[in-house]
């Protein structure tokens, strides 16, 4: 099987990574792959899979697949949004040889759309590519057509959470037998505490002797993530219970000077670090004691959520999307409604405090990543519905 992943972006984030370990591991499966995501490709390509990879020139997912055999074909980022003859050659001649073609669903530019323009390539040279669009977030401004061009057996979608395919075939009306629900999953033998990562994790990250305890905020530094509201809970919880609380923010985006501002405007710079965004994650999990998802609005099954329970930490995150999938309020973690400081406060108290109950969410929240979401299962969920979908054409 040939299959082609793109990935229309130049970001870094949770999506990305999991394209080029895919990638590896079908190429390793036996699978044809062109690049999409980097730990889907790295996973693909260690099956054997033929695999494409269709990505912007320079972008971060090119550069971390050009070690494998993938085939990678790129494209002026900018340009392509005309839709010219010559990038619709360029996106054809990728997809042909693919019996599948996943898309993330990235955000519509100046009229173009890489799920609609992929359509339009398929269906104009009458290529016998099965496109699917894969996605975890709702927009709701997005257009029908951004996850399934027409109900014809050439399209699907993908969608990583109950939450999303739900809101796809209720909102949008998208048939059901078009909608495979496929959780991501983590890497349970990766993520996993080892006494060698904390020592790893405590030099790389230095924080004061006495911070405690030790809150954890991984993504884009953006407005919907929320890490405003995370501050304010951290101011209320430095003026209260706990004078060294501590909180890592890991990661880069378009609000990092405001954000970096507004914690000095608040006076708590001694209480926030701020590190660069990492390939490495669990040693962000080996040193905190609390994971912390503050988003205010769009949000699938973030990978942070999967990463941090599976590693035994505890996940406080906004009540969104499928967070609730794998949260169970109390038990796995807690669940807190978006924007609410004094809420988010209350809950990291709540947890530090009682550090039996601590514990006990610790074990809980391992138990249930490891055992319902390992992402070589996940994988091979994935291959056996491209499979499918392959079959149907």
């Amino acid at each position: 099987m040939h299959i082609c992943f793109i990935e229309d972006t130049h970001l870094h984030g949770g999506t990305q990574i999991w394209v080029s370990e895919a990638i590896r591991h079908y190429l390793a499966c036996g699978q044809d792959v062109t690049i999409w995501v980097s730990e889907a490709i790295r996973h693909y390509l260690a099956c054997g899979q033929d695999v494409t990879l269709l990505a912007p020139e320079n972008s971060w997912i090119v550069e971390q697949c050009l070690n494998t055999n993938a085939r990678i074909v790129t494209y002026d980022w900018d340009k392509v949004t005309t839709q010219t003859p010559k990038y619709q050659a360029i996106w054809a001649n990728a997809l042909q040889p693919c019996d599948v073609s996943i898309c993330t669903v990235h955000p519509p530019r100046n009229k173009f759309h890489c799920v609609v323009f992929a359509s339009k390539c398929i269906k104009e040279n009458a290529l016998k590519t099965h496109l699917i669009a894969k996605t975890g977030t709702i927009v709701p401004t997005y257009q029908r057509e951004f996850y399934i061009p027409d109900n014809s057996n050439q399209f699907s979608v993908i969608a990583i959470a109950a939450f999303t395919k739900q809101y796809l075939t209720d909102i949008y009306q998208i048939p059901s037998n078009k909608v495979k629900l496929i959780y991501q999953g983590v890497d349970v033998q990766r993520f996993q505490s080892t006494p060698k990562g904390r020592t790893k994790s405590r030099m790389r990250y230095q924080l004061p002797k006495d911070a405690k305890p030790i809150l954890g905020c991984i993504g884009s530094l953006e407005h919907r993530k929320g890490q405003s509201i995370l501050f304010e809970a951290v101011a209320q919880l430095v003026l209260g219970e706990y004078p060294n609380i501590h909180l890592m923010v890991v990661g880069d985006g378009p609000d990092e000077a405001d954000l970096k501002s507004l914690v000095k405007s608040m006076g708590i710079e001694n209480h926030v670090s701020f590190f660069p965004f990492t390939k490495n994650p669990e040693f962000v999990y080996e040193r905190v004691n609390i994971i912390v998802l503050p988003s205010i609005e769009k949000e699938g099954l973030p990978n942070v959520l999967l990463e941090s329970m599976s590693m035994a930490v505890p996940v406080i995150s906004s009540n969104l999307g499928g967070t609730p999938e794998v949260i169970i309020n109390g038990k796995t973690g807690y669940l807190v409604s978006p924007g609410d400081s004094a809420q988010l406060s209350q809950t990291i108290s709540t947890l530090w405090h009682n550090q039996s109950a601590y514990q006990e969410m610790c074990i809980n929240a391992s138990s249930f990543i490891r055992t319902g979401f390992n992402k070589k299962q996940q994988f091979s969920e994935f291959l056996d519905y491209f499979q499918k979908v392959k079959n149907n054409l």
